[in-house]
């Protein structure tokens, strides 16, 4: 059976944990990783009836949106819930696993999934990381032989199989140049081309990918393994370029322009909520922009790239004027605008587990707040 690890390794590999917020604790929360799992509850919060509902339906693994441990513990007392769930975990070798602000960062995820149920088209992240990514330079050996070996394209076939050379929806992109190199092997060491204290001058070819930085452990290590040269020569520099598919919050187009009576009915509808918060706006909705849970800042954002609404939750009294008028400013609740979140976890399992164990939907109701309309 799959283990606790390859559940973390799984989920990390869709939402990495370096695109989590800095202030975030996403991961796993407790638990042995060696643990074989029985079966996986699937949770936006996780307490300590949502543990037990894990313990009552057979499952040893909690997923939860949320993580539990936000805060630093200094102690296990029960004192409040989040000690209280802890224990019961720990208790009943639960293990519960958090997926938060990675997973609302990344392409895919909560917010990909809020933006399908409203419908929305043409979809971008409406604002886009910077600093995450890096370029890595190194230079392969380019004589007749080296070319019949094809040494560029198996240096460059396992620094793409590591995670490099991924451009937005375009794979497999490199830059290739041809030049001279120059070295001096030094005594002791075991060259590939040339010998000890002797200058060499070798064609060589350089060679340029664009890799995640959280990636670069493992695309140096592809790049060690396959290249041919004892002493590796690489640059590797950080970019400021942003991102375009990692950051917070989405905006898309709708497939057809609403009334803004008639959006926020659709809203209702598709979110399943009685009660819209929203500013005064009179044009047409067309373009959408949205963050699940609390988005107020990205209010700005949403303004700036000409949304005609957006929708996020946890949206305060003076927060609402940020709207200026030029845009229909929608809270529909920081549950509800999370609550497929669950959906995007049980797809990300199935596809890596298939059956292998089950994959259910907590019937324990964890939002704390209730309307009485």
């Amino acid at each position: 059976m799959p283990t606790v690890q390859a559940l973390a390794q799984l989920l990390e590999a869709a939402a990495p944990l370096a695109y989590q917020e800095s202030y975030d604790n996403a991961g796993l929360q407790c638990g042995d990783p060696q643990a074989e799992i029985t079966g996986v509850l699937i949770t936006l919060d996780c307490t300590p009836a949502v543990v037990a509902e894990a313990v009552r339906r057979g499952c040893n693994v909690v997923v939860a949106h949320h993580p539990v441990i936000f805060r630093p513990l200094k102690r296990l007392t029960g004192a409040n819930e989040v000690e209280q769930t802890i224990m019961a975990a720990l208790k009943n070798d639960v293990a519960i696993y958090a997926a938060h602000t990675n997973l609302d960062n990344v392409r895919g995820g909560v917010n990909d999934k809020l933006a399908e149920k409203l419908g929305l088209a043409r979809t971008r992240t409406l604002a886009p990381q910077s600093g995450v990514l890096a370029r890595l330079t190194t230079y392969v050996p380019n004589r007749p032989e080296d070319q019949a070996a094809d040494v560029a394209g198996r240096v460059l076939g396992a620094l793409y199989a590591a995670g490099a050379g991924q451009v937005g929806q375009y794979a497999a992109c490199s830059f290739r140049a041809d030049g001279l190199g120059t070295f001096t092997p030094g005594a002791g060491t075991h060259p590939a081309i040339g010998q000890e204290n002797r200058p060499e001058t070798v064609p060589e070819t350089r060679l340029e990918v664009l890799l995640p930085l959280h990636r670069q452990a493992a695309v140096l290590g592809a790049l060690r393994r396959a290249h041919p040269y004892e002493e590796v020569a690489y640059e590797l520099v950080k970019l400021e370029n942003a991102h375009q598919d990692v950051g917070a919050g989405l905006v898309g187009e709708l497939p057809g322009a609403l009334a803004p009576a008639a959006f926020r009915a659709l809203l209702k509808e598709q979110l399943r909520v009685s009660v819209v918060r929203f500013t005064a706006f009179e044009r047409e909705i067309k373009t959408v922009a949205l963050c699940g849970g609390a988005g107020a800042f990205l209010i700005g954002a949403a303004r700036a790239v000409g949304a005609d609404a957006y929708v996020t939750g946890d949206v305060k009294y003076h927060e609402f004027f940020g709207a200026e008028g030029r845009l229909m400013l929608c809270d529909v609740g920081h549950f509800e605008s999370e609550q497929f979140t669950g959906e995007v976890f049980r797809d990300l399992l199935l596809a890596g587990f298939g059956r292998t164990f089950a994959v259910l939907f907590a019937d324990t109701p964890t939002n704390p707040v209730h309307y009485d309309c």
